[in-house]
């Protein structure tokens, strides 16, 4: 069971991993995208949003200060979806149902967050400190 939770962890923090690096290495066509969906200061925002992802990944993956981790994917989360995935707003269908499905991965996503948290510390093949 251990192995599994490590692998599970390696996966789950390992996708915020490679978003936050994304972030960085697109970083000007990810500002571009989110100042056309109204985001104040949009190469901040990305720049920010991406260190909340990649602190918040290697500490799922490490299992170092794991609540401090889960709180700032929680925060990236709950902050961003809202804003970037307005599926309500779209008359498109194809944009509306891409939109909404990045929404729903987006609550399902801060749904693990949230399980995560009530697991007990420290966290099996952690490094914890």
């Amino acid at each position: 069971m251990e192995t599994a939770f490590l692998v599970g962890r390696i996966i789950f923090g390992g996708y915020f991993i490679m978003s936050g690096v994304n972030h960085f290495m697109k970083l000007d066509m990810m500002a571009g995208y989110a100042g056309s969906k109204g985001v104040p200061q949009a190469k901040f925002a990305v720049a920010s949003t991406g260190v909340l992802l990649v602190l918040g990944g290697l500490g799922v993956v490490l299992g170092v200060l794991i609540h401090a981790s889960l709180l700032a994917l929680a925060i990236f989360i709950v902050g961003v979806t809202p804003m970037m995935h307005q599926f309500w707003k779209i008359t498109d269908p194809m944009q509306k149902m891409g939109e909404q499905i990045n929404f729903m991965k987006n609550a399902a996503l801060f749904g693990a967050v949230l399980m995560l948290y009530m697991i007990a510390l420290p966290w099996p093949l952690s490094i914890a400190f």
